[in-house]
């Protein structure tokens, strides 16, 4: 193998169990110190799924005060807010509960609470100057691996979304506790699940001259966990095994593409998310068959999918040829989908025909992400593929 020089960062600790949520408390308390910021979503709380984790944190810390605003696809106004809340709280360390949305939130808040720079000013790579303040993440869906990533995204404005990708705002601690992710509905299971593989798979094609021998083993380790038990986790939530390789093979997928970044598929699903509001893993797996289609016209990412093919479907003949293994990759992707109950296409979630032009213009600003796609991607070949998966 004729390697280049690399760097690879991921978060320094990580806890994966049943109950780690409730048994880490301590060392969480230890590592945030006295008045911790606690931020989350009101579903979570509703749900009271946060409920355990806080009345625990409560027994070691005085204060555990919750930002429980945070939306999907956090608006650069919530991330103020939450930073403006933690500064009232004289906040010493940060926990991010939920999804993507809230561990994003966290990272910066974390951030900006610590440094007290402007956040115009970290956006982009390696822009963020710290320090920052203590940070814990706590994923309750297996999907964005966020707990384990350098980079975290807002919605600014109306549509657009701005990102800061620093190994500054990396946790301290990860907490991977699968009895978190029991109750999750089937649907958010399977666009979340996709979300991981697309991480995955993206990471390990990435074009972006970082991507590394690390990087390329955790995106396989990732797709044997995500392919066995993406199914089982859907049809079955209740089974702790699958939620469990479920929430290890998104945090791997999450090291993978922190690393080697991700490309096509996300820069064309976030205008998808910013514009309509569907979910991010959702917004991933309308348009994934569709890129990597427009992708295998490459050599290189023909044979790239082709090796993570038996991964995810260990049935799969590897004998038939790259070409071939590569078309019958991604046409099993898309039924995977199909099978796990998502919608299929644009019109499905109702996006209208003529909302694919402007589409195709806002894809285009996703420069930090097109230059790692292994093939070149034009605005009118976002537009071609925004009417394909209509």
């Amino acid at each position: 193998m004729n390697l280049s020089n690399f760097t690879f960062n991921t978060t320094s600790g990580i806890r994966f169990g049943s109950g780690t949520s409730k048994t880490s408390a301590e060392e969480i308390s230890q590592k945030l110190g006295s008045n911790i910021l606690f931020i989350t979503d009101k579903d979570l709380m509703s749900l009271k799924l946060t409920i355990p984790t806080i009345e625990e944190l409560k027994k070691f810390s005085s204060v555990v005060e919750i930002f429980q605003d945070v939306e999907a696809d956090p608006s650069l106004k919530t991330l103020l807010n939450a930073i403006e809340y933690g500064k009232k709280i004289n906040a010493t360390g940060v926990i991010g509960f939920g999804g993507g949305s809230s561990m994003d939130v966290a990272k910066l808040t974390s951030l900006i609470l610590g440094s007290n720079e402007n956040i115009d000013e970290a956006w982009g790579v390696s822009n963020a100057k710290g320090p920052r303040l203590p940070l814990v993440l706590v994923p309750t869906t297996a999907g964005t691996g966020s707990e384990v990533t350098p980079i975290s995204i807002i919605t600014v404005g109306e549509e657009e979304k701005k990102g800061v990708s620093s190994p500054i705002i990396l946790p301290d601690i990860a907490i991977l506790d699968p009895e978190l992710t029991k109750g999750l509905p089937a649907h958010t299971t399977a666009a979340t699940g996709i979300d991981a593989m697309v991480h995955a798979i993206e990471g390990y094609a990435s074009a972006n001259k970082n991507n590394n021998p690390i990087s390329k083993m955790l995106a396989i380790e990732a797709l044997k966990l995500l392919g066995g038990s993406i199914e089982k986790a859907v049809f079955d939530g209740s089974n702790i095994e699958a939620r469990g390789n479920m929430l290890i093979g998104a945090m791997l997928a999450g090291k993978s593409f922190a690393n080697s970044p991700v490309a096509a598929v996300h820069a064309l699903a976030y205008p998808i998310g910013g514009t309509f509001h569907v979910s991010h893993g959702l917004s991933n797996s309308l348009v994934l068959p569709y890129v990597l289609r427009f992708n295998s016209v490459d050599s290189k990412a023909t044979k790239d999918y082709a090796e993570l093919a038996p991964y995810v479907f260990p049935d799969i003949n590897i004998e038939q040829g790259s070409q071939a293994v590569c078309t019958e990759f991604i046409n099993r992707l898309e039924n995977l989908s199909k099978k796990l109950g998502l919608p299929q296409k644009l019109r499905e979630v109702n996006i209208p025909k003529e909302a694919c032009k402007k589409m195709a213009e806002d894809a285009m600003k996703q420069t930090r992400l097109l230059v790692n796609n292994p093939r070149e991607v034009t605005e009118n070949d976002a537009l071609n593929i925004y009417e394909a998966a209509w």
